[in-house]
């Protein structure tokens, strides 16, 4: 079984990738209780979870450095910085 692709994590929207990331640590967890109970048949599932969570955490920060970056790019008012004697008047 291959590898999940990254492009189909960045197709979810917001709410989606939030519940695919919380049911995959779920589902992670399961994969623990079933090698601690020594139930577990696919070792190798570990290693494609983390890797698909890993995409969608990545692509979560993304879109968080993405938002915030748009929000810092506003325009603002052509305001002088402080001088430094009312600096030194407020000490």
């Amino acid at each position: 079984m291959p590898l999940p692709k990254i492009e189909e994590v960045r197709k979810l929207n917001d709410q989606e990738l939030a519940d695919e990331i919380l049911a995959a640590k779920r589902e992670l967890f399961e994969l623990r209780l079933q090698q601690a109970t020594r139930r577990l048949e696919k070792p190798h599932q570990f290693k494609h979870l983390r890797h698909r969570i890993a995409q969608m955490l990545t692509v979560e920060r993304e879109r968080q450095l993405a938002a915030e970056q748009t929000s810092t790019e506003t325009p603002t008012t052509n305001e002088a910085p402080p001088s430094e004697e009312t600096e030194q008047e407020q000490e």
